[in-house]
């Protein structure tokens, strides 16, 4: 079946650096789009970056610049290295298949459990 398993968050201090992992399996990979989203507390679930099948990538106006999103086809893995790591930036962080490329929770129809990432001032 399909899955889709978040790893690599943690507790960094503003400034630092984390990188995500998402280990997927159970469907043709490098044929779908892959995104990352992320939700606060209270907050709906938000858009942070996409990387489509032929590895071309989109990103949120907030992130660009500080977070890169790329995938490794050999290994159905889509990475996430995140700069420059602000408080804001604290959330559960999701993985998700993508229906197609999109920015929407909407075009995503297989999510991880997420990752907790917090940034402390």
């Amino acid at each position: 079946q399909v899955q889709v398993v978040e790893s690599g968050g943690g507790l960094v201090q503003a400034g630092g650096s984390l990188r995500l992992s998402c280990a997927a399996s159970g469907f043709a990979f490098s044929a779908y789009p892959m995104g990352w989203f992320r939700q606060a507390p209270g907050k709906e679930r938000e858009f942070v970056a996409g990387v489509r099948s032929g590895g071309n990538t989109y990103y949120a106006d907030f992130v660009k610049g500080r977070f890169t999103i790329s995938r490794d086809n050999a290994k159905n893995t889509v990475l996430l290295q995140m700069d420059s790591l602000k408080p804001e930036d604290t959330a559960v962080y999701y993985c998700a298949r993508g229906l197609y490329s999109s920015t929407s929770p909407r075009g995503y129809d297989y999510w991880g459990q997420g990752t907790q990432v917090t940034v402390s001032s």
